[in-house]
């Protein structure tokens, strides 16, 4: 009898949550994180003016992060296969804040296109250690969630906080936006240190929880790879892989639409529509608000359809190509007379921005290497932040070439076409990749 009640007891233990709180860090990072990306974009206006900067010359400014951003985040994918997520995101966190609160200091388009370079250069972990850590921590019913919640993450931040920003902007001045995200940043860099472990180095998460996130397909191992060098031969591996070919193009049309909205698009309202600073603030909030929802909605539709029993090509890409069809409304706005017209067709294409988003980040964990998540993070990374990086320069010559936004937008929406093809097209079966070992 007694035996009985000692297994009843045991098998009634219920798995901890530990993923859950795990999962609150990362959340917590991609908000001060795209605050840190997207405080620039709040404070142009002003410094447009402050500084005598043109539109040309603005999305040079723009692009700064990107480029950097793009460039480093193949290294920092190796990197962090080195020397796992903890370490590696607690160097990001604090050189991008310190880099943040240095903009406040300039006062010159050079030293300004630094700051911004280091930004990116440090904020380049970001992604790959997002997915890692979601890999790790979550099986495959709840990554598409996991990835759509700290995905939402970055549209609260901007959506949110923008019309604080735009009220610091008119009551402290621009300088200020930079020295308040810079310093919450490094407090975050603290929080995160302190807490964050893997599934393999925690000790507050029980056998229940391990053995469900294990079974389920989380890559409880996928620490720190030890003695597991990455070759460049390695890399032009990945580089042949069809699969990730049409994530990388697939990505690139996500982070076009992104960074429009990232760096433009209160730019638009307030110098393309007529809306004051404060106003403006208040109507780029909604689009972002609405993505949060897109983010959500896009995770937990495709983790739904797993749990259906559909494949993971049809719960992966469905949602993916639902929202670059409806990221092309953002041509509508080109055909809106009235400010709400136009703000409809932008939180309708940001919308569909973020489900494409949330599910890129799922499927990147179904189909890279498993050794080789960070690696393979990092170069979708790459070549998706040249969307980035092009998105605000080529936004920048259209409206100085032309005088408006009109041939911008069918430049945005022509990109999420391109997208639609990548995950029809080039992107077939989805399923991991296994590299021949030669």
């Amino acid at each position: 009898m007694q035996n009985n009640l000692k297994s009843a007891t045991l098998t009634a233990v219920r798995p901890t949550k530990v993923r859950w709180f795990m999962l609150s860090l990362i959340m917590m990072i991609m908000v001060i994180n795209y605050l840190d990306r997207g405080n620039l974009a709040v404070a142009a206006p002003v410094m447009q003016k402050e500084l005598g900067l043109d539109p040309a010359t603005m999305g040079i400014l723009f692009s700064a992060f990107a480029w950097s951003y793009a460039f480093c985040i193949p290294f920092a994918g190796a990197l962090l296969d080195k020397i796992g997520p903890r370490l590696m995101f607690t160097i990001g966190i604090v050189g991008w804040s310190v880099a943040t609160v240095a903009i406040g200091f300039t006062n010159t388009l050079a030293a300004l296109l630094g700051a911004r370079t280091m930004v990116g250069i440090f904020e380049a972990p970001t992604i790959p250690t997002n997915v890692r850590c979601v890999a790790a921590w979550f099986p495959d019913r709840e990554r598409a969630l996991a990835v759509g919640m700290y995905t939402s993450m970055q549209y609260v931040a901007l959506g949110f906080l923008t019309p604080v920003l735009a009220w610091i902007l008119v009551t402290y001045g621009w300088k200020m936006i930079f020295f308040i995200t810079g310093a919450l940043g490094l407090v975050v860099a603290i929080i995160w240190h302190l807490n964050y472990r893997d599934p393999k180095d925690c000790h507050i998460i029980n056998k229940a929880e391990m053995d469900y996130i294990k079974e389920g397909g989380a890559l409880v191992n996928s620490g720190v790879a030890k003695g597991n060098v990455v070759s460049w031969k390695t890399v032009g591996k990945l580089f042949r892989q069809r699969k990730l070919v049409g994530m990388f193009i697939g990505h690139f049309s996500i982070m076009t639409t992104l960074f429009f909205f990232m760096t433009w698009f209160p730019t638009y309202l307030i110098n393309g529509k007529g809306l004051t600073i404060l106003k403006g603030g208040y109507y780029a909030m909604i689009p972002f608000l609405v993505a949060i929802c897109g983010a959500l909605l896009g995770g937990k539709w495709s983790d739904w359809m797993t749990d259906k029993g559909y494949s993971k090509t049809v719960s992966r890409k469905v949602p993916i190509i639902t929202g670059f069809l409806l990221a092309t409304v953002i041509l509508g706005a080109n055909y809106m007379d009235s400010i709400n017209g136009v703000i409809i067709c932008m939180a309708i294409a940001f919308f569909g921005q973020a489900m494409a988003s949330t599910v890129t980040g799922a499927l990147l964990s179904d189909i890279a290497p498993k050794d080789l998540l960070g690696l393979s993070g990092g170069l979708l990374n790459f070549i998706a932040n040249i969307g980035s990086a092009t998105s605000p320069m080529v936004v920048g010559f259209i409206v100085q070439g032309t005088g408006g936004f009109n041939m911008a937008l069918v430049y945005v929406s022509c990109v999420s076409i391109m997208g639609i093809l990548a995950y029809t097209l080039v992107l077939t079966k989805v399923e991991r990749i296994v590299l021949d070992e030669d």
